[in-house]
């Protein structure tokens, strides 16, 4: 396999390193143990935490050996935000996050083998710990003036909110992860987001300190733009999330789908587990051409099924296709078909009406006589169905799982009608 050092580089994921050239001799003389802490500041990982799970399942490919760490300890803490203290959440809470993120991560690293991956949690070491105990056993190696110089802190103290001792520790806690794992495990190398880098090299100044003769490593992968300027990871209706239930598989499929020709590049780089031949040719069909979406189409296909499973990803295809004429409505399992008609204009109606009072109250034109004009040009479709006549009205029959219409105008403007009491 190529270099893991290089082949990371070649992706893209590489933007802050301890040493690299000592990183990609540690890696050569291997295999390496290093882990990439999540914690449960909510009920699901995001498309930002996918980048690192990732990361973790490339570098796990290229024959060491992965720690997921949840932080059960550090999640009811949380690391400083750029402008606000977090909320803290009960301690029962974050226990059912951490088994909540346990369970996304795990299907995505290996498990079995000579490098099987290890989860952990940081409540483990922690919750038998004295504060006297963290204060002179840990504490004492932390120097005030370097910690608020990292950037998080240096950013909350300059801000009106300033920033709480409970914050402020945050990072003796995750340097004391890096400690507790190089000692149980022999782990030597932490991987991050860039915008963590100073909670990485806290574990690496702290191990050095307590281990003088250990050779750590820390790895930051970048932050993702985008090129209109938007944050990546989020859509319209907000974040994009790996637990389907907070995003649909539908909505995390059209995520990839509609990404921008000039970032889809990037993202097969950061995210597919395509060889380079592969996305080499991705990137020259975008290229040459743009209005096919291949390299969306592929990325979306395999990011869909390595989060959601194969069967989800044939549905959420199913669906895409039935809505623009290429399939069967009728077949579309209900959620499936709820999930893909929530992310179009829609409606709620009482009971049904005429065809185009419903084009034109969901959007689809501008007026009634426009939606009449569309029906007599032939280009007005409900479920499908090309509408012949502008007094028409759909049948309760018509409805979709007994609730939904599909509205289309042409081959490519949608909505969706839910009519409540049919």
């Amino acid at each position: 396999m190529t270099d893991i050092v290089d082949e990371l580089k070649w992706r893209g994921l590489i933007a802050l390193s301890t040493d690299e050239d000592a990183l990609r001799k540690a890696f050569a003389d291997g295999p390496v143990t290093f882990y990439c802490g999540f914690d449960p500041t909510a009920p699901s990982l995001h498309l930002g935490n996918l980048v690192q799970i990732l990361t973790m399942r490339r570098i796990q490919q290229a024959g060491n050996r992965p720690l997921g760490l949840v932080g059960g300890a550090t999640g009811l803490i949380g690391d400083p935000k750029p402008n606000a203290e977090r909320t803290l959440n009960a301690p029962e809470v974050v226990a059912q996050w951490v088994e909540r993120l346990r369970a996304q991560i795990a299907p995505l690293l290996d498990f079995e083998g000579p490098n099987a991956a290890v989860m952990v949690n940081n409540l483990d070491w922690t919750q038998g710990m004295s504060a006297i105990e963290f204060l002179r056993d840990v504490g004492k190696h932390f120097r005030v003036n370097k910690m608020i110089a990292k950037e998080a802190v240096a950013r909350r103290l300059e801000s009106q909110e300033g920033i709480s001792y409970t914050e402020f520790s945050y990072q003796i806690l995750q340097g004391m992860d890096f400690l507790e794992l190089y000692r149980r495990y022999g782990c030597t190398l932490q991987t991050g987001g860039s915008d963590q880098w100073g909670n990485l090299t806290s574990g690496t100044d702290l191990i050095h300190k307590v281990e003088p003769d250990a050779v750590v490593h820390a790895l930051g992968t970048p932050l993702i733009t985008k090129a209109d300027g938007t944050k990546f990871g989020k859509t319209e209706s907000g974040t994009v999330w790996l637990d389907p239930e907070m995003t649909t598989p539908y909505a995390f499929y059209q995520f990839w789908l509609n990404a921008d020709d000039r970032d889809v590049s990037k993202f097969l780089r950061i995210f597919s587990f395509r060889s380079r031949e592969e996305i080499e040719e991705l990137e020259r069909q975008t290229e040459e051409r743009p209005q096919a979406r291949a390299a969306q189409r592929a990325l979306a296909e395999e990011l869909t099924t390595l989060v959601h499973g194969a069967d989800q990803t044939a549905a959420v295809i199913a669906a895409s296709k039935a809505l623009f004429g290429q399939g069967e409505l009728a077949e579309l399992d209900e959620r499936t078909l709820a999930a893909s008609l929530s992310e179009l204009p829609h409606i709620q109606v009482a009971e049904l009406g005429q065809v185009v009072d419903l084009f034109a109250e969901v959007g689809l034109v501008a007026s009634k006589s426009a939606a009449r004009r569309t029906v007599k040009e032939g280009g007005a479709y409900v479920n499908n169905v090309k509408v012949a006549a502008e007094d028409a009205v759909p049948a309760k029959e018509d409805l979709l799982h007994g609730r939904w219409l599909v509205l289309r105008r042409g081959k490519k403007n949608l909505a969706a009608v839910e009519v409540t009491s049919a």
